[in-house]
């Protein structure tokens, strides 16, 4: 009661928001610390390199690894972009589309083929529709396959990110354009569509290495020796020699793509980010 008569303030007590900051980091390192010594410590390394690194049996892969199953993927991955880049981009516009039947279907195909494993559209290219329509003949034999599995897949999700991308330019580019003369085709491709692939570039990677990683899924078409990728060649040769080194190489193949891509991706979302500031 003095101290409120003599307006004297009572001392705070405990910690400050800041040290309880810093004291929450600390035990969050330390847990980390902890659980990578129990790792580093219970783990049987001299199993681990006898089933995952033998580099006699790494020796082996190559050069096939890299002129088959690494050149395969990286063609399955680019024929399956391009087809999801064309696809999607049709499929955005027709999503934009003033028709309301556009509208309907592009909404449809983007649900289903966003809902559905990529897996199952796998098997619906390779087995479904040869069982339908016999006389149909991809091009380019399983390539043709796996490009349009990876296409469809990749539509639906190229779609969305490609219509946020057109709605995002301001819609005074397309009045100016409209008010120079330009058609409404014209617009969209000289003036709309140029501005929107700057925004939406980054996504668009991003989606490339997704693409990249789905390719694995070609094992389920069915491929000869010389049409084998990364995942699937590790596979068969883990099965000859009985050991796991051909799989941990085939990822590691993955990573030395997947990484700069994704470094690719972060640099170009700060580019953007700057710009927007």
């Amino acid at each position: 009661m003095a101290d409120t008569d003599t307006g004297v303030q009572p001392k705070r007590t405990g910690l400050t928001r800041t040290q309880k900051r810093r004291i929450s980091r600390g035990a969050q390192y330390a847990v980390l610390v902890a659980a990578v010594i129990a790792f580093a410590v219970s783990a049987d390394w001299g199993r681990l390199q006898n089933q995952f690194a033998q580099p006699a049996i790494a020796k082996q892969l190559f050069p096939e690894l890299i002129t088959v199953a690494l050149k395969n993927t990286v063609l399955y991955t680019l024929s399956g972009f391009v087809v999801g880049l064309a696809l999607g981009m049709v499929i955005a516009l027709m999503r934009l589309s003033s028709v309301g039947p556009y509208r309907w279907l592009a909404g449809i195909y983007i649900e289903i083929f966003r809902g559905l494993p990529a897996l199952l559209i796998f098997i619906f290219v390779g087995v479904g529709v040869p069982l339908a329509f016999p006389d149909v003949q991809y091009p380019g034999g399983t390539y043709g396959k796996v490009a349009v599995a990876l296409g469809l897949v990749s539509a639906a999700y190229m779609a969305e990110t490609i219509r946020a991308g057109i709605q995002a330019v301001p819609k005074g580019q397309t009045e100016a354009a409209r008010s120079l003369g330009f058609s409404p085709a014209r617009a969209m491709v000289s003036i709309v569509l140029p501005q929107a692939f700057r925004i939406i570039l980054p996504p668009l990677t991003n989606e490339l290495v997704l693409l990249f990683k789905d390719s694995s899924l070609v094992l389920f078409l069915g491929v000869t020796l010389e049409q084998r990728e990364l995942s699937k060649f590790g596979n068969d040769l883990a099965s000859q020699t009985a050991n796991s080194t051909p799989i941990l190489v085939a990822g590691l193949c993955y990573l030395l793509i997947t990484i700069p891509l994704s470094l690719v991706v972060r640099r170009m979302e700060a580019k953007s980010l700057r710009e927007i500031r």
